[in-house]
């Protein structure tokens, strides 16, 4: 009679860990770029959901992280569903959103009047679920924050995207500090795609792969994100005059 009465709660109590794994078992994903060079180099071939991913602007464009919050924005574009931005900064042009393919009718803003609280936005909207993309506008993120959100992420499949923003040049070696973000990015602007004739041309990014789990570190030389959120390899390094570099960094 013991052992019978033991079964049903020894059985509960298996349902109830594998409710709490649940994002162990949970089948991997990942969102490609559609670059071939960029899905190579990642694990899986593409950025994982289920995680969070940092991105910081490099160069003169450290402190406004405009190219960064661009590169994430199209990422968020390219998943399906409604995408949560949270910021303490009201200064996010939309439009520059919607060129990127992240159109107004996707986003749900949350503006919070300190950066915590932005981030603990971000930590909710992260184990909601049922999202696209929850991106976070912060300026520090400490290692402890960043496995909590790292957790959500994890218990709800949903990809996070923190975009590090500073309000000076000096803050921006708070970079080098370890989080637990799954990948690390830079995103520095370069010279627009020259044209056979005077004008502007598609704007360029510097992307830098600073440190990836179970990956390689690479820059890449792109063009910036289309209506759809697309990326492509610049022609420049496509026809080979500036090449990809690639250095060995396994996380």
């Amino acid at each position: 009679m013991a052992q019978a009465g033991a079964n049903p709660i020894i059985s509960d109590l298996r349902d109830r860990i594998q409710h709490l794994e649940g994002a162990m078992t949970r089948s991997k994903t990942v969102l490609p770029f559609g670059v071939c060079e960029i899905d190579e180099l990642l694990p899986g071939g593409g950025l994982a959901y289920g995680a969070i991913h940092e991105f910081a602007g490099g160069g003169a464009g450290a402190v406004d992280g405009a190219a960064a919050a661009m590169f994430a924005g199209g990422i968020a574009a390219r998943t399906k569903g409604k995408v949560v931005w949270c910021l303490a900064r009201p200064d996010l042009f939309a439009p520059a959103l919607a060129q990127v393919g992240l159109h107004p009718d996707r986003v749900i803003y949350v503006e919070a009047i300190r950066e915590e609280y932005v981030l603990e936005a971000c930590e909710e909207a992260l184990r909601f679920g049922g999202l696209g993309a929850v991106v976070a506008e912060t300026v520090r993120l400490p290692m402890v924050v960043s496995r909590r959100l790292q957790l959500a992420a994890e218990g709800s499949g949903t990809i996070g995207l923190l975009v590090r923003r500073w309000r000076r040049q000096t803050e921006a070696g708070d970079f080098g500090h370890p989080t637990a973000a799954a990948s690390r990015w830079r995103i520095s602007v370069l010279p627009s795609e020259p044209l056979p004739v005077p004008g502007i041309g598609r704007a360029r990014w510097l992307a830098e792969v600073i440190r990836i789990k179970a990956g390689e570190s690479a820059d890449f030389i792109l063009e910036a994100c289309d209506g759809q959120g697309r990326l492509r390899i610049s022609s420049d390094a496509a026809d080979g005059s500036d090449k990809t570099r690639r250095s060995i960094h396994t996380g």
